[in-house]
């Protein structure tokens, strides 16, 4: 849960704030050495300008968890949380209390979903079908099929 000791106010602000401009992501890598072949990593993040940066800084201290680093591809700050165990305990939980409004909320729902079957140890497969859900409108580096592919 968020840290106790920042208001109610600034709760909402950054579930607002995440709505407009964070990403629940869950993406997959092929590793030959893992039983299933694939690694899924799930991650919360928010990128901010440098000169903004101080709202990646009360994201970290609200969910008092995550870090902030460099985003090479756009020169901006990133507030990242890929910790299965922070995201399940602090993430989903706060955005649980503080639910976005837009249609990100959706993401977020199946986002959860995935975290908790992660961490479940539950069918990689049931995982991608959710997974392929998540935002329809980006980029994917391997679709369904050849996700499906590398299990066999």
């Amino acid at each position: 849960m968020p840290n106790t000791s920042v208001s109610q106010d600034v709760c909402w602000y950054l579930s607002g704030y995440a709505d407009g401009e964070g990403s629940f992501c869950v993406s997959f890598s092929p590793r030959s050495k893992l039983r299933t072949k694939l690694e899924v990593r799930p991650s919360f993040s928010v990128s901010q300008n440098v000169d903004h940066s101080e709202v990646l800084r009360l994201f970290q201290k609200t969910l008092d968890c995550g870090s902030i680093r460099p985003d090479r591809s756009d020169k901006t700050l990133k507030f990242e949380v890929r910790s299965l165990a922070e995201i399940n305990s602090k993430v989903i939980p706060f955005f649980e209390r503080y639910p976005l409004k837009s249609s990100k909320h959706k993401d977020f729902l199946l986002f959860s979903n995935i975290c908790r079957k992660i961490a479940g140890k539950q069918n990689i497969k049931e995982i991608i079908d959710l997974a392929v859900m998540m935002n329809t409108s980006g980029m994917r580096k391997y679709d369904k099929q050849k996700l499906l592919s590398i299990l066999r």
